[in-house]
Formats: C-alpha cells, sequence, structure tokens
C-alpha cells in the first residue's frame, strides 16, 4: 500500500509540472502573438523555451502513459493463502 502511495503522490506531482508548463507555454505563446516581442532575438529566444518546455512536457506524459500501461497489462493474484 505504501508504495501505491508513493506512485500517486508521485503521479500528482508530475501533473502538477504538466499544468505548470501548460501555464508558462501559454503566457510565453500569448507575448509571441500580442506583439509584446520586439526583435528577433527575443522572438528566438522565447521560442525556443516554448519548444524546451514543449519536449519536457512530452517526456513527462510519456511517463505517465508508460506507468500507465504497465499497470494495464494484466492482473496479479497472489496465490499465497497463508494469512
Amino acid at each position: 500500500q505504501s508504495l501505491r502511495k508513493e506512485k500517486m503522490q508521485l503521479e500528482n506531482v508530475i501533473n502538477r509540472l504538466i499544468k505548470f508548463l501548460n501555464t508558462r507555454i501559454q503566457a510565453l505563446s500569448l507575448s509571441v502573438t500580442s506583439g509584446g516581442i520586439d526583435n528577433m532575438e527575443k522572438y528566438r529566444y522565447i521560442i525556443g523555451q516554448i519548444n524546451g518546455l514543449e519536449a519536457t512536457k512530452q517526456e513527462l506524459s510519456n511517463l505517465l502513459e508508460e506507468d500507465k500501461e504497465q499497470n494495464e497489462k494484466g492482473t496479479v493474484i497472489n496465490l499465497n493463502t497463508k494469512q
């Protein structure tokens, strides 16, 4: 049960990180689309940040998906009848 609790805590942390990344990506995207960038250097920098955050978000999502698939692959039956 302790392992299950730790997995849930880890999932919560990953989901919070993904939420933060989404918020940051939206803010950066808004600055690009609203015309708040006055030179090409800043534009490239922000686009680079967005790309890096998107890649990080994808990796975190992949980790969650892999864990979910492992949990759904099969059912483990405890044959130990001693209690």
